[in-house]
């Protein structure tokens, strides 16, 4: 086995009591898993017989990072409920406006949770206590962490707020403060490493369904329409494939992995143009993306969190096909959609709902037992702990082989490739 975590990732101290009767779950062997040709194996999360912290004496604080993604409020409350009715933890604090909330400079107070706070809060979109993209020096946080006596830390975001996570992990380390970092992953675009489903991608899919159904509508009631929509994907086309899979109504899906070609014999809009003659209409899912090699080059600017700046594939793409059919002399109506922050702010669904408590009552478990540096994956369909280092190395992207995207190529008909 050649990564494994247990006692490593512990706190060193001596575990105090459980006044919980908790079961314990070891370490699972996970069969083809592969890392660099190593078989891999991770710590199976759950309820541990022993805790580190004491459940009368232990602060714990939340906090909410990067863009607005269904479920962050279901994650608070279900963090809450575990800690406050299971644990028996009575000081929980949530951080203000994502790990800007961490800087004094800001002048941001942490909050107090209650059960009155979050009863509903379930039932809406957005994040009960605001996010915000961006890093926080790791020197100054830890100050105010310790300034707040704060023992458990639950990060809840993507690979920015992990990133950011184990660099407070390192400081708090480094000065001997007993710090539980404990990321919770939330990606709607479904991109961290080992963890199979992220909350709000599923909703992110029954969303894109819903939009790609009302440019299926327009396509069709127009002569020669053509409905284009540009769905969340930085780097990663699980949603667009996702909801072309799921709605059987789109005819072309473009993704990040899969490059393509506008023009030539065989390039995408020679294909679109063939389609629109013999049916008359056409429905295309980008994700945001796709594409960005068919744009002008030039510098790349990068966001608060250090992501690059994608250019715009949707806007792009219409423009390129209102121009190419014009010069062709094909009339064409063409109907854009772009529902990103739409789909971002909406409540969870169900199958969301159930996937963020069980994160986040793995994290409190995680937690409570000393577990630090470490994210809740889920691998094999096994909840785990994953350590940082481990799932900010690298992102999650589609394989062009695998199974969904053969299934978005059988649903659309389109060539496995344009070019």
């Amino acid at each position: 086995m050649d990564s494994y975590v247990e006692e490593v990732l512990d706190l060193g101290a001596p575990a105090h009591p459980s006044p919980l009767n908790l079961y314990v779950q070891g370490p699972i062997p996970l069969p083809d898993a592969r890392d660099n040709g190593d078989t891999i194996q991770f710590e199976r999360a759950g309820p541990r017989s022993r805790l580190y912290f004491p459940p009368g004496e232990t602060k714990a604080a939340i906090v909410t990072c990067g863009g607005l993604c269904p479920g962050l409020n279901d994650v608070v409350r279900s963090v809450f409920l575990e800690m406050h009715f299971r644990y028996g933890v009575r000081d929980i604090r949530g951080i203000r406006f994502g790990y800007a909330g961490l800087d004094p400079v800001n002048g941001f107070e942490p909050v107090p949770i209650d059960a009155e706070m979050v009863e509903d809060i379930h039932r809406n979109g957005g994040s009960i206590l605001g996010t915000s993209r961006g890093p926080v020096d790791p020197k100054a946080a830890i100050d105010y962490l310790q300034q707040h006596r704060i023992d458990i830390l639950f990060c809840v975001g993507g690979d920015g707020t992990l990133r950011g996570a184990h660099r407070l992990h390192l400081e708090a380390r480094s000065r001997g403060y007993d710090l539980a970092v404990i990321g919770i992953p939330k990606s709607i675009d479904n991109d961290i490493p080992y963890v199979w489903r992220s909350f709000g991608y599923q909703t992110a899919i029954d969303e894109a369904v819903r939009v790609i159904g009302a440019a299926h509508n327009e396509a069709r009631s127009h002569f020669n329409g053509v409905g284009l929509v540009k769905l969340m994907g930085r780097d990663a086309g699980f949603i667009a494939a996702g909801a072309t899979v799921a709605s059987q109504e789109v005819n072309y899906a473009l993704v990040p992995e899969i490059p393509f070609e506008l023009h030539g014999e065989r390039g995408f809009l020679a294909d679109l143009k063939q389609r629109i003659q013999r049916r008359r209409h056409a429905v295309i899912a980008v994700a945001e993306g796709a594409g960005q090699n068919l744009m002008d080059s030039g510098p790349r600017r990068q966001d608060l969190s250090g992501n690059p700046y994608h250019r715009d594939i949707g806007g792009f793409l219409r423009d390129e096909i209102q121009c190419y059919f014009k010069a062709a002399g094909v009339p064409l109506t063409l109907k854009y959609f772009d529902p990103s922050y739409l789909i971002r702010s909406r409540p969870a669904n169900c199958g969301d709902s159930l996937l963020c408590s069980q994160f986040a009552r793995h994290a409190v478990h995680a937690a409570m037992a000393g577990k630090t540096d470490v994210v809740i994956g889920l691998w094999y369909n096994v909840f785990v702990h994953v350590p940082l280092p481990k799932t900010i190395a690298t992102k999650r992207r589609m394989a062009p082989n695998g199974e969904l995207w053969s299934a978005a190529l059988a649903a659309t008909g389109q060539p496995a490739c344009f070019g």
